[in-house]
């Protein structure tokens, strides 16, 4: 079982990265899938999931500015974030799990990809 998360980077204040994870090894289409972000010294943290019936679910700080999507049948779940700001800075994490437990903690997730590090710059 494999999450490969990708498309991090540096980008200024206002501008937009897509983040996009790729599942493979089981189907994870009964899935909550989800993203966290970390930085040094800090727990890390809810960013955006999305569950099995497609409903979504936003840290308060990123709503209206970060889009959760999955595709079942391509075995991706993506990020968009558009206005970023410096504190959006951070190493992404896409996240995995079954049913069961809160879908905003981290012990609820099974399985987690590599991390992929966005940068924004003032």
């Amino acid at each position: 079982v494999q999450l490969q998360a990708s498309g991090g980077g540096s980008v200024q204040a206002g501008g937009s990265l897509r983040l996009s994870c790729v599942t493979s090894g089981r189907t994870f289409s009964s899935y909550v899938l989800g993203w966290f972000r970390q930085t040094p010294g800090t727990e890390r943290e809810f960013v955006a999931a999305i569950d099995s019936s497609g409903s979504e679910y936003y840290l308060d700080s990123v709503k209206g500015r970060f889009t959760i999507s999955r595709d079942n049948a391509k075995n991706t779940v993506d990020l968009q974030m558009n206005s970023l700001k410096p504190e959006d800075t951070a190493i992404y994490y896409c996240a995995a799990g079954a049913s069961g437990g809160r879908i905003r903690s981290p012990p609820r997730y099974n399985y987690w990809g590599q991390g992929t590090l966005v940068t924004v710059s003032s």
